[in-house]
């Protein structure tokens, strides 16, 4: 009984620390409203294309180097990725690195040196501290040299080349930014790392040369917490005829998910891609509530087989293209650092749209019989997941 006790009073105050934690945070966010830039984009879909051009940008690098990212693994890729690291640090260039604390969990310290500066962001401390441990800076943000920056779903680690045979082919998309836009990315790696380490560094030309403007235009939009919900409810009210969602993850706030419900009954035709296989416990069942519901309203739903789905991106019509770091889930819109970038050629829509449809070809349409021969076991797992998903 005493046992009992115990573990209910540490569970009512592990809530109570992430409900005012919450509070907190949230009094504290402020909405960033990007500015409409013009860039050169140039869309990656694979890791293998990815970090060649990644590399050869990076050993490229005159003057500084900044990256930002979730996870950055201790296997031969983050090798690779430190080795060159290093490399640029002893020709001369200034190297800031900043990684998740918990994303890179366990990062020896031995690749950590090899990276110039170092610093971990949103590391928890008290108080608020279990609010904070769920917390996490989710951006993958890199810059070289004021002119170049990337930014999208990819880390640092083997299974993102598709070398780890648990998940195979990993489709994921990441977006290279030549242009103005770099400014945004500049600025927002200047606030998280300033926030992570309480130092800065100048904003002269160095960091910020002067850019010429590209030829799409698109605007960032860094959120911490709060305002994704509101931007994502936006685009889903400008609808006028489809609604494309590629997502590893969904599991949408009740706002959103009556605002995708509105809008198939106006006519708009939705369409979801997510991942066949999980990489973590319980997302996917977490996702079946709504897919029950959205079958019944007309969405088409398809399971990606040919490797593991990682992308985040969200197609309005043929007006607005969003893609970036955020998950389609209640961890992104309510406390994951993001950034994400709506994009509003029309080339490159159409790009995007052809894309999606090659892996439509190899997927798998969900169907309501799906759901009827699931056993009790799945329906039960489906209900713990149901109830974990805000934290998923």
């Amino acid at each position: 009984m005493r046992w009992l006790v115990i573990a209910i009073i540490l569970l009512f105050l592990l809530l109570l620390d992430y409900k005012w934690g919450d509070k907190v945070s949230k009094a504290s966010a402020r909405k960033k409203v990007g500015i409409e830039r013009e860039s050169d984009i140039t869309l990656f879909t694979t890791g293998e294309t990815l970090f060649d051009d990644y590399f050869a940008q990076l050993e490229q690098a005159k003057h500084h180097i900044h990256i930002l990212f979730y996870i950055v693994r201790d296997d031969e890729m983050g090798q690779r990725f430190f080795s060159l690291l290093e490399q640029k640090v002893n020709e001369g260039v200034e190297v800031r690195l900043l990684v998740d604390w918990v994303g890179s969990f366990g990062l020896p310290a031995s690749l950590r040196q090899k990276s110039g500066q170092f610093a971990f962001a949103n590391r928890p401390t008290l108080p608020f501290f279990f609010y904070k441990l769920n917390e996490r800076n989710h951006r993958k943000i890199t810059v070289i040299d004021g002119k170049i920056g990337y930014l999208g779903g990819f880390n640092v680690g083997k299974e993102y080349i598709g070398q780890d045979p648990k998940f195979g082919h990993w489709r994921d998309y990441h977006l290279k930014i030549v242009g103005e836009g770099v400014h945004d990315l500049q600025r927002q790696f200047q606030e998280d790392w300033t926030k992570a380490t309480g130092q800065s560094f100048g904003d002269d030309e160095r960091y910020f040369p002067p850019l010429q403007k590209g030829m799409m235009k698109h605007r960032f939009l860094p959120t911490d917490g709060k305002y994704l919900e509101d931007e994502f409810i936006q685009l889903i009210k400008q609808a006028k005829q489809e609604i494309i969602i590629g997502t590893p993850y969904f599991i949408p706030s009740k706002k959103i998910m009556n605002s995708l419900l509105e809008a198939m009954k106006r006519g708009v035709q939705l369409t979801i891609m997510v991942p066949m296989q999980a990489d973590h416990p319980f997302v996917k069942e977490a996702s079946f509530p709504y897919f029950r519901q959205l079958l019944g309203a007309g969405a088409r739903i398809y399971q990606f087989y040919n490797g593991f789905y990682h992308a985040k991106v969200i197609v309005i019509d043929d007006d607005i293209c969003d893609i970036g770091t955020a998950n389609f889930d209640r961890r992104s819109l309510f406390i994951n650092y993001e950034i994400n970038c709506y994009i509003y050629d029309k080339s490159f829509i159409q790009h995007v749209k052809q894309t999606i449809a090659k892996d439509i070809d190899t997927s798998t349409l969900l169907t309501a019989e799906y759901f009827r021969k699931q056993s009790w076991l799945h329906r039960l797992k489906e209900g713990v997941a149901t109830w974990m998903s805000p934290l998923l």
